[in-house]
């Protein structure tokens, strides 16, 4: 698993790692409470950075947390695909027939995972804690239910998501 070093070129190396995993993430979808691999990959990538995971009863999707203290501020990012077959024809389409991410889960992801490792990288300036949450079955009913019923939002002083959109440019914020 690569990492991604103060040492190393770090917009260059985070850059490559989030591509990469952007591509696998949108290789590899999976439907609303099925994204076993999905989290299995985030949850590596995390931990080989050090980002502490909470333990919180959940199927699929995940809980981690940068930083140390009150407040703690939430990101949130959904995880699941949809049941569309992909005829994109980009060379990292999706490999499971009948399943895409084609509403930017993958997109979003990675944008939530590489502000986790910015974060990681700079824990020591937080003032307070981070949590982030790579929510489950956010196209099925019931996935924000799931996160709710661990009890891991009770502190949470605010929370953040994001949802992309093709009718902005690229690097534009709306």
């Amino acid at each position: 698993m690569k990492t991604v070093s103060q040492e190393e070129n770090g917009r260059a190396a985070l850059g490559t790692l989030l591509r990469e995993h952007f591509e696998w993430m949108h290789r590899h979808p999976e439907l609303s409470f099925e994204e076993t691999e999905t989290t299995k990959h985030v949850r590596d990538v995390l931990v080989a950075h050090g980002v502490r995971i909470l333990d919180v009863p959940m199927k699929t999707g995940l809980v981690a947390e940068v930083g140390h203290g009150a407040p703690i501020i939430a990101l949130r990012a959904d995880i699941d695909a949809l049941p569309i077959t992909e005829a994109t024809g980009l060379p990292y389409a999706s490999e499971c027939p009948g399943k895409m991410h084609a509403c930017g889960h993958d997109f979003h992801t990675t944008a939530v995972l590489g502000a986790t490792l910015l974060l990681k990288a700079h824990e020591s300036e937080l003032r307070g804690t981070v949590r982030i949450v790579f929510q489950p079955g956010e196209e099925a009913p019931g996935g924000a239910k799931v996160v709710l019923d661990t009890g891991c939002l009770a502190d949470v002083t605010a929370m953040f998501g994001l949802h992309c959109s093709p009718r902005l440019e690229a690097c534009t914020i709306g």
